[in-house]
């Protein structure tokens, strides 16, 4: 799909070329990574389903009234609220919820070993949706990500357990890449702002209303300390930089690679957060950096036409 460019605000003009287009892709990862350290300060005090909730609702609270002042409230008012409500609660917001609810069934290692999938999961979407060939230089530089994104987090398969854990992770990576390719592909006649803004409003109906669900029932507290300047500085952070921004530019990339190129780039992550983590002191990971290295091969060579 080609990017609209008849409209202020739909960002199209960064992404002409496949290398422009990748450069997208890795500062929507960068910018999502940042979220991590973030996130792990929060969840010192908040439930992880409030946060999830709260994070999609400050980034929809921004985004919505961007989007209006860029291309007018009409533009905002004639999308199809319902379709999008469908994709991003679906492939946003149930999908956030299962990898985490995964994740408390299982551990850790399971969760990152199975997200380490989606770009052959991504590339299963583009065969059956799209009718992609899986042609040997794509498969390899499928095969070349996966391995470099189990090294870049330092997952021991041998660590990991299986089971209903296993599952919901891996349901939720389907729905993610469902949900990305479905942000593009099912909204033609909106902006990448407006794809990026109604998809997640979705997702910020989903998990408020699962979130409310659970709260009322007695299952889960909100936020056990007072929400103070530090943890509003990260909550802001964790919202519009890791969600709001970096969604922007994942659609962005998926629009013009499509999913299962623009997936690779995911397995690149663990070594952004290390980038953030040796910028804040921590110390360098020559593992991580050689998955890393692994992806980026990846990447290239996935685009290659022949080898």
């Amino acid at each position: 799909m080609a990017f609209r460019q008849d409209k202020i605000g739909d960002f199209s003009g960064a992404a002409t070329t496949n290398v422009t287009a990748n450069m997208v892709c890795m500062l929507s990862m960068l910018t999502w990574a940042a979220g991590f350290p973030a996130a792990e300060m929060l969840l010192d005090t908040w439930n992880p389903l409030a946060l999830i909730a709260a994070r999609f609702a400050i980034a929809v609270t921004f985004l919505v009234p961007v989007w209006a002042m860029i291309e007018g409230p009409e533009a905002v008012l004639r999308a199809r609220w319902g379709r999008a409500s469908i994709v991003g609660g679906i492939g946003f917001g149930a999908g956030a919820y299962l990898i985490l609810l995964g994740q408390s069934i299982s551990d850790p290692v399971t969760v990152t070993i199975v997200a380490a999938s989606m770009p052959a999961v991504a590339a299963g979407l583009e065969v059956l949706f799209d009718g992609r060939k899986l042609r040997l230089p794509f498969v390899l530089g499928i095969a070349l990500a996966i391995v470099g994104g189990l090294i870049a987090t330092g997952a021991n398969i041998r660590e990991g357990s299986t089971g209903l854990g296993a599952l919901l992770a891996l349901v939720s990576v389907v729905l993610f890449g469902w949900g990305s390719r479905a942000a593009v592909k099912d909204f033609p006649e909106l902006t990448v702002l407006g794809q990026t803004t109604a998809t997640l409003a979705g997702g910020m109906v989903f998990t408020g209303v699962t979130f409310g669900i659970v709260w009322m029932l007695g299952l889960s507290s909100g936020i056990s300390a007072p929400v103070d300047n530090t943890q509003l500085g990260y909550l802001i952070l964790y919202a519009l930089g890791s969600m709001a921004l970096s969604q922007l530019l994942w659609i962005m990339g998926i629009g013009r690679l499509g999913i299962a190129l623009a997936a690779v780039h995911i397995n690149a992550a663990p070594f952004y957060v290390m980038l953030l983590v040796v910028a804040m002191g921590g110390l360098w990971n020559w593992w991580q950096a050689f998955g890393a290295a692994l992806v980026g091969l990846g990447v290239v060579v996935s685009q290659r036409r022949r080898i």
